[in-house]
């Protein structure tokens, strides 16, 4: 576990769970929301995975092992990508961008070890170098609007989101004195959420398709075959349905505990139970709708229903259509 060195900032609350290594919060979890929204301060994500490949072969090699079409990706634009196992389930997400020189890529906590020995077993002839960089380089998230700036050298992603900056460790306490205020990663999990993100460990387990979560929008290319798992990925969307689809929950505010990740979410039914349909993966408290979360639901949950997480009643908004 990678800990953060600003945890040592004043107000820095530990998180836990998968964040554990950086802040949760700050002291004041609304108003670090507000100013993420607004364009303001900086989310320590130093506990993140770097991984960076080089080498001349980088790109079309990559292209072959993942499902986004990166062979002629250019410097500085980024993209979301998926490893799938052999049946088409989903086993990492990466975040990745191209400098001209090297592919960086940043993903889950402690899932750089497995990423980096996949990669290896399959280098065979091809020109490339792969390499753990979470040692010498941290993630820091600016959100969209933030006139912080980074030095010219340093890698970035730009996304719809904000820019994803692949510090120097050792200049990371330096960075984060001038980027503004610090906000955990409370907040970032909140507008996440919001948005209705997938996160790999929270909406998958080790049966999880793309099409269940809405990736294929953001980190398949339907267009490109010669990747592991893609059969399936091409027969449930040319010929099925995905068993299962996440959705947007509204909860209950009069509850005083979110329902936390694995807790059972069941069709709300007068007089009795309801029938179990699936799981919430991941809630928050947010600063405008209140208690939020994603849940992944079988997909014949019907959409107009209310739900129940535990004993907490939610009403759904539909990410991925039945």
């Amino acid at each position: 576990m990678t800990k953060s060195p600003l945890l040592s900032l004043p107000g820095a609350v530990p998180a836990e769970g998968p964040d554990e290594g950086v802040a949760a919060h700050y002291g004041d979890l609304f108003r670090e929301q507000r100013a993420l929204a607004d364009g303001t301060g900086f989310v320590d994500l130093s506990h993140r995975g770097v991984v960076t490949v080089s080498g001349a072969d980088r790109l079309p090699w990559l292209h072959l092992l993942l499902t986004q079409h990166v062979e002629n990706l250019p410097p500085g634009q980024a993209t979301e990508a998926l490893i799938l196992s052999a049946h088409g389930h989903i086993e990492h997400a990466l975040y990745l961008v191209d400098d001209g020189a090297t592919t960086w890529m940043h993903v889950e906590p402690g899932t750089q070890g497995p990423l980096l020995a996949y990669l290896e077993s399959m280098k065979f002839f091809y020109r490339v170098e792969t390499a753990d960089a979470t040692d010498q380089f941290a993630v820091v998230h600016l959100p969209a609007g933030s006139i912080t700036e980074v030095p010219a050298e340093w890698v970035v992603r730009e996304t719809p989101y904000g820019r994803e900056v692949f510090v120097p460790r050792d200049r990371l306490e330096d960075f984060a004195a001038q980027a503004g205020p610090p906000i955990g990663v409370l907040a970032h999990e909140a507008l996440r959420i919001e948005a209705h993100r997938p996160r790999l460990g929270l909406e998958t387990d080790h049966r999880t398709i793309p099409h269940e979560l809405g990736w294929l929008d953001t980190a398949v290319h339907l267009q490109k075959g010669c990747y592991r798992g893609q059969e399936t990925v091409a027969r449930v969307q040319n010929l099925g349905r995905p068993p299962r689809r996440l959705v947007f929950l509204h909860l209950d505010g009069s509850e005083v505990r979110l329902p936390g990740h694995g807790t059972e979410v069941r069709v709300a039914t007068e007089g009795e139970d309801g029938r179990a349909v699936g799981t919430i993966t991941s809630s928050a408290r947010h600063w405008e709708l209140g208690p939020i979360a994603l849940a992944v639901v079988k997909r014949n949950t019907p959409e107009r229903a209310t739900l129940l997480a535990e004993n907490t009643a939610a009403t759904q908004e539909t990410v991925v259509a039945p």
